[in-house]
């Protein structure tokens, strides 16, 4: 819909970004770009996808289009956590044209004109121009809007069409990647092998006894762990230990909090404008003028809430009265002066559930209120109208149970509203009502309400001053000028009683350093300008400043040692454990025997109906190699060898096996294991491409 109403406006718009974006190529793309060539820099590659290199200044220009299409379809300006949304858009859609764009050529695959025709304006609309063209009132796709639309472009401007233009070839590229996929989604075939297997692990079942001694059970202090074990161990398993470009920082945290010098200023503040707003007749230009906070002027309506914080603390509300201040919980001060009291125009609340007819002949509209009506009688017996409007409902209020809000009389179609307002109690009308969109059934939930509230709001937020933002700044200037390096990073710290945080593996495109918000910043100067050992300057976040340290850089691979202690730690001492226990148990002929060598550490069980497609074993947890060892057992009372999970070591003992009976068609499993192979083959492909075309990215330089 916005797409459709704005477009005439945006000529302005248009140009605007254009010109943006030239300036962003010719300038901002070198002169701005921290691996400037005009600056020193030897490089304004941001990527490279399928061994093409990919510039700062293409990938700008696909940001710059998925950004004004943003722009169309919402008429503002994106943020900048939107504005990484669009980055994540923009680099993904290189990626896809880049490694498809060869795939499509190999196979033919192309869209033709009538093609392109139809999903814009034929008979199969595509769901984008469905979703943008609503009529609000229904919830349903409107036709006439876009013949509207199209037809306007005869006389619009080259802006406009270019950006139509622009929207067509997005379409068509989406065909060709839903033609793409369900090409190889369809080719997809299960062979009767296939289907005898997922049949032999759907109905197999065991009954075993097992025990269950975990890692715990042999203390750590029993098994030592070398910094050779753990690179044997990284070396042995390099698939567990991959790692992205990351970095080990230290910081520094100023906070920017509200002193008591801050809070009594606002309190004293707060107090003296609440009397002012007492004594003032002039409620809505007082409180536009004087309050920080939105809505300082605002009429409730019938149905409207109350803020919070004023029915919290006042009984009741009295026209004319001034009551405040309160304190609220987003740490703001509030006094609010009720302006009037009175009666307005009524509304009410309502749930209803939307059988569609638009477009339908008679014999048609016949059926759809055959179905309205069957609904009507199961709601009348008992079913829940929520969830019948979630599963019957044709329009935007399904998803929410059918709820309407509240509305005046004025605002729906007469059949409706008349049927609504004639109510004399609140729940379920027992008559279908048919309107010009279709039969709806109604459950009024609120009877009418008239009190109608005006409230002038000052609303002051408690904030840090100008004098302990400053105090705060001095504090970590002088602390950074002083650190010339992370000896003196930590020996300045110690000496402020300042507190030193950790920063560990932190990820070269993250945003946030551990609970620090939009951080990015630091992140960039630890991968562009830091080196081993230094101190940054100082950062100034959403409510601190921070002074940063890095104590460690590492490029893309295998993890180090360092890096994966922790983890590799843990693996190399289960797998010592795990070797303990097996030796100790050793030559024991019962699982009895077993538990009682680790006495309550170690527990016994029992799974009479052990499937052999499952991966958990009841009581123990995931231990997909003990099932798989427990089916390769042949006789009752066989017993496996000690088997090492994650979780521990498992020993289990056969006491039956059923196995699966032969049937005389496999079709079933054949067409289960087919449609789960093609529900994953679009994720699959393009995680497949995107390893064959080695993409590298080092946006994180950039932005």
């Amino acid at each position: 819909m916005a797409l459709i109403k704005k477009i005439r406006q945006r000529t302005g718009l248009a140009i605007g970004v254009i010109a943006v974006g030239l300036i962003f190529f010719l300038v901002g793309g070198d002169i701005l770009s921290p691996n400037s060539t005009l600056l020193g820099g030897n490089s304004n590659e941001v990527g490279e996808i399928a061994g093409e290199s990919i510039s700062y200044e293409e990938y700008l220009r696909k940001i710059e289009d998925v950004k004004f299409s943003f722009q169309q379809n919402t008429g503002r300006t994106p943020s900048e956590p939107e504005m990484y949304s669009i980055r994540e858009q923009a680099w993904q859609a290189l990626i896809v044209e880049k490694v498809f764009k060869d795939q499509y050529e190999e196979l033919g695959l192309t869209i033709s004109d009538a093609e392109l025709v139809d999903m814009v304006q034929g008979q199969n609309i595509v769901a984008e121009l469905r979703q943008q063209l609503v009529n609000p009132a229904t919830g349903e796709f409107d036709r006439s809007q876009l013949i509207t639309f199209l037809q306007s472009l005869e006389t619009a401007g080259p802006e406009q069409r270019a950006f139509w233009a622009q929207q067509e070839k997005l379409f068509a590229d989406a065909r060709l990647r839903i033609k793409y996929d369900n090409l190889l989604a369809t080719s997809e075939y299960a062979t009767t092998a296939e289907a005898k297997l997922q049949h032999k692990a759907s109905n197999s079942i065991a009954d075993v006894d097992h025990v269950f001694i975990p890692f715990y059970a042999v203390p750590d202090s029993e098994v030592e762990v070398s910094d050779a074990d753990l690179k044997a161990y990284i070396s042995k398993h390099q698939d567990k230990f991959k790692v992205s470009n990351s970095a080990d920082l230290d910081y520094v945290v100023f906070e920017l909090q509200p002193s008591s010098e801050d809070s009594a200023r606002v309190i004293s503040e707060i107090t003296t404008l609440t009397e002012e707003l007492r004594a003032t007749e002039t409620d809505s230009a007082f409180a536009i003028r004087n309050s920080e906070g939105e809505n300082p002027f605002r009429t409730y309506l019938p149905g409207d809430n109350l803020p919070e914080s004023l029915t919290l603390n006042v009984d009741e509300i009295v026209a004319g009265e001034t009551y405040g201040p309160f304190i609220t919980p987003n740490s703001t001060y509030v006094s609010y002066k009720i302006n009037s009291k009175y009666n307005g125009t009524a509304r009410m609340r309502a749930s209803h559930i939307l059988f569609g007819t638009n477009g339908l002949e008679d014999a048609a509209k016949a059926e759809v209120r055959a179905s309205a009506e069957e609904v009507l009688k199961d709601i009348q017996e008992g079913l829940n109208f929520a969830t019948a409007a979630s599963q019957y409902g044709q329009d935007g209020t399904a998803q929410r149970g059918g709820d309407l809000g509240w509305f005046a009389k004025e605002d729906f179609v007469t059949e409706f509203a008349d049927a609504v307002f004639a109510a004399k109690s609140t729940g379920l009308i027992n008559t279908l009502v048919e309107t010009e969109y279709g039969f709806h059934i109604i459950n009024v939930t609120e009877m009418p309400k008239t009190e109608t509230t005006k409230v002038a709001t000052i609303e002051l937020e408690l904030g840090p001053s100008d004098a302990t933002r400053n105090d705060a700044f001095r504090n970590a200037d002088a602390f950074a000028a002083n650190s010339g390096n992370a000896s003196e990073f930590k020996s300045n710290a110690e000496a402020s009683n300042y507190r030193i945080i950790q920063a560990n593996g932190v990820d070269a495109f993250a945003r946030n350093l551990n609970n620090q918000t939009n951080a990015r910043e630091i992140i960039r100067w630890a991968f562009n300008d830091a080196s081993v050992g230094g101190v940054s300057q100082v950062f100034e976040l959403d409510n601190s400043y921070v002074v940063a340290s890095l104590r460690g850089i590492y490029e893309e691979g295998t993890a180090s040692v360092e890096q994966a202690r922790v983890q590799a730690t843990i693996q190399v001492r289960n797998e010592k454990k795990a070797a303990k226990i097996s030796e100790k148990i050793k030559g024991m002929a019962t699982l009895e025997e077993m538990k009682a060598t680790f006495d309550d550490a170690a527990s016994l069980g029992n799974t009479a109906d052990l499937n052999l497609g499952a991966s958990v074993l009841p009581g123990v947890g995931f231990a997909p190699k003990a099932i798989g060892a427990i089916f390769g057992l042949k006789n009752s009372g066989e017993m496996t060898k000690p088997i090492h999970e994650d979780v521990g070591v498992i020993v289990a003992k056969l006491n039956s096996i059923t196995p699966a009976g032969e049937v005389a068609d496999y079709t079933s499993f054949q067409n289960q294991i087919t449609q789960n192979n093609s529900q994953r083959t679009a994720y699959m492909i393009m995680m497949a491409l995107e390893d064959l075309a080695k993409v590298k990215d080092y946006r994180y330089k950039f932005f």
